[in-house]
């Protein structure tokens, strides 16, 4: 177990956007410019090599990380990934042990569902009138919470808008391993970098 702190629209055939030249374009020139398109077209397009399922599990491990006052803390730290309705749902538990022998728990649950934009998932953090889904709105002083999967990493993203109007974004990045998940968690307020944990957890 590792664990690291650091304080234009497209073109159709037959839609007559292409010229005359253009269609006549045959033989090895015109296959090596298909090739050139279709690279293109894939580099463009933001792959994931994971389906959001194949993170699906319990996880858990061990974090220490150095405080304001320049105090060492060690948590325990614990991330269910599950499915849950048309989605999927992330909880994650942090807890350590105070001075005086209590064991602080910090738990967070979210439910996730698929937004119009491909590999982006809003949270359902509370229900409407009518009882259905939608997001905490920031203006009140709750996090505005969203997920993204794009390559090998699934990050989630927390919001936070401070009294005074300053603003905060936590960043949880989670990649896969052979042992479970790689976490690495960020904190900028007003983008000024706050903290960074990593840590390996191992699967359940």
């Amino acid at each position: 177990m590792r664990n690291t702190i650091v304080s234009n629209p497209p073109m159709h055939a037959g839609s007559g956007l292409l010229s005359e030249p253009a269609r006549a374009v045959t033989g090895p020139l015109g296959r090596f410019l298909a090739w050139i398109v279709a690279i293109v077209l894939l580099l463009a397009t933001p792959l994931s090599a994971h389906e959001i399922e194949d993170f699906f599990g319990r996880y858990g491990g061990k974090a220490t990380f150095e405080t304001a006052a320049g105090e060492e803390i060690e948590r325990d730290i614990s991330v269910e990934i599950a499915e849950s309705g048309k989605g999927f749902s992330v909880r994650w538990t942090t807890a350590s042990e105070q001075e005086d022998g209590r064991r602080k728990v910090k738990s967070y649950d979210v439910s996730f569902l698929p937004s119009d934009r491909a590999g982006i998932f809003a949270a359902a953090m509370q229900r409407d009138l009518f009882g259905h889904s939608e997001q905490h709105d920031p203006m009140k002083g709750r996090p505005y919470v969203w997920a993204r999967l794009t390559g090998d990493v699934l990050t989630v993203f927390s919001m936070f808008i401070h009294p005074n109007g300053d603003y905060e974004i936590q960043q949880y990045d989670r990649s896969l391993t052979e042992t479970g998940l790689h976490l690495v968690f960020r904190s900028h307020r007003n983008g000024v970098a706050l903290r960074q944990i990593e840590v390996d957890l191992l699967r359940q």
